[in-house]
């Protein structure tokens, strides 16, 4: 590897976006490592076929909890760029819904649940206040201890803290556009939490919290049909000046296709002027700006 090449580590990597991500880094000739529980992506759940495309050959597809910083600190150690891609819809038990451990009304019960979030939105304000354990040293044991917090927000904010630690320059966050009727309010508040403790704390490293709208591919039929309503949705809400802006939220925001909001991630990274929040219209600013630089 070039002592110029960059270098960058997608925790989630082997996910619908973050693995697009790790393709657009390694078009880039960047030395590319994915993080995630499962390691090697099942390629039949994020592209069209389950054969690993030519490029994923050029990805270190490593295995690590986020909630056992000992599993993945020297991973992320000698990084230019780090990449937060976790998260969760909704907190409902999907396993337990379909063996019938959980009834559906009692997964949705515990999402739409706003006592969950009752303690401080930062972790790391918790452990200089109360001398706890650190955030996520001990991993939940079950999926339905996978909340929000932990999920949108706690692990970002771990992650942010050992990629700071290890002198990360970059640090990207997958955030949000906008919640939506059909999720809980704390779906989107975690993730805005993750970014003002993240923005807050970390002021050396610079950060980038991108907010996609609702995220599609042909390799899975169903974000089209739902990509076409939120266009439907987004058409309408402009000419009404943004009335269901107001409250539809990112259902009526115009979805974007995920190799998209990856190679706009790729290019926000690379260019040491974009940190901060990166919105839906610089998010294709951006992912144009590459395109015309492979057309060079």
């Amino acid at each position: 590897m070039s002592a110029t090449t960059k270098r960058i580590v997608v925790f989630g990597g082997n996910g619908f976006l973050g693995s697009r991500i790790c393709r657009a880094a390694v078009a880039r000739n960047w030395d590319v490592t994915s993080v995630s529980r499962s390691g090697n992506p099942r390629w039949d759940t994020i592209t069209s076929s389950a054969t690993p495309p030519p490029w994923s050959h050029h990805v270190a597809w490593e295995r690590a909890d986020i909630f056992r910083p000992a599993q993945w600190t020297s991973l992320v150690h000698g990084a230019d760029y780090v990449v937060h891609t976790l998260g969760i819809l909704l907190e409902a038990d999907y396993k337990g819904v379909i063996s019938g451990r959980e009834s559906p009304l009692s997964g949705l019960s515990r999402a739409f649940n706003p006592a969950k979030g009752a303690h401080s939105p930062n972790p790391l304000e918790r452990v200089r206040n109360e001398g706890a354990p650190e955030p996520g040293v001990e991993p939940p044991s079950s999926p339905a201890q996978l909340t929000y917090e932990m999920m949108n927000r706690d692990s970002a904010i771990l992650l942010a803290k050992e990629a700071a630690r290890e002198g990360v320059k970059a640090f990207g966050f997958v955030s949000a556009a906008a919640g939506a009727p059909v999720l809980p309010s704390r779906y989107i508040t975690t993730k805005r939490e993750a970014e003002a403790v993240v923005a807050r704390e970390f002021p050396d490293m610079r950060g980038l919290f991108f907010r996609p709208p609702f995220m599609y591919d042909q390799s899975r039929t169903a974000t089209m049909a739902l990509a076409a309503f939120a266009t439907a949705g987004s058409a309408v809400n402009g000419l009404t000046r943004g009335v269901l802006g107001g409250f539809l939220g990112a259902a009526v925001a115009k979805p974007l296709k995920a190799d998209v909001v990856a190679d706009a991630v790729v290019e926000a990274l690379a260019d040491e002027t974009v940190k901060g929040p990166v919105e839906v219209r610089r998010l294709e600013e951006l992912a144009n700006r590459a395109w015309r630089k492979t057309m060079l």
